[in-house]
């Protein structure tokens, strides 16, 4: 056999079975992950993972830090530890090899993807404009939907925190929150 025999045997044996593209298909929608990174690399993660061309998202809000001589504003990730990534699950190599991921959260070495509402929720309350920090994850709890202003529409658990009303905005598979003050007429029960 010669070598060009050799070539063409090589290169029918990796074409796709059925027509199917080695290349993923950029025009797929995948579902969103949570991507696992290490303490205080979120920006870094997020950033390479913007460079190989992965759709991410990593929520921010901005708080206030006293130092002895001043008082210091800082953007701080919403969900400390975790930036939100969609990608083909079975083509997740790129992903686990990104400086700052840890692991992609799953059960066992399966991911589980993340709710597409619960993605769109998070991003409207940020949208809002409305004072928004992280707070424990809750599973107990009055469920309810807001009915008019700018987070119209948006579910969550509804608390109590210094006499004001918060509305909870959980993220189930990370197990993680973030609070959001509302009216206590703006909501309906779920």
């Amino acid at each position: 056999m010669s070598s060009l025999q050799m070539v063409l045997a090589t290169t029918v044996s990796v074409l796709p079975i059925h027509g199917q593209s080695l290349i993923p298909d950029q025009d797929a929608t995948f579902p969103w992950y949570g991507i696992r990174t290490r303490s205080n690399h979120e920006r870094m993660a997020a950033n390479v993972l913007s460079g190989k061309g992965y759709e991410h998202y990593l929520p921010t809000y901005k708080t206030k830090r006293r130092w002895t001589d001043r008082i210091v504003e800082s953007e701080r990730p919403l969900f400390p530890g975790y930036v939100f990534c969609r990608f083909d699950h079975k083509a997740r190599l790129p992903i686990l090899t990104t400086p700052g991921v840890v692991a992609v959260v799953g059960f066992g070495n399966d991911p589980a993807p993340i709710q597409e509402t619960e993605i769109e929720a998070v991003r409207t309350v940020l949208r809002s404009g409305l004072a928004t920090e992280p707070c424990p994850f809750l599973r107990e709890g009055q469920r309810v939907r807001v009915k008019r202003g700018a987070l119209e529409g948006v579910e969550g658990i509804l608390m109590k925190k210094k006499n004001e009303f918060r509305m909870v905005v959980s993220v189930g598979m990370l197990q993680r929150s973030i609070a959001v003050e509302i009216d206590r007429e703006w909501i309906d029960a779920i």
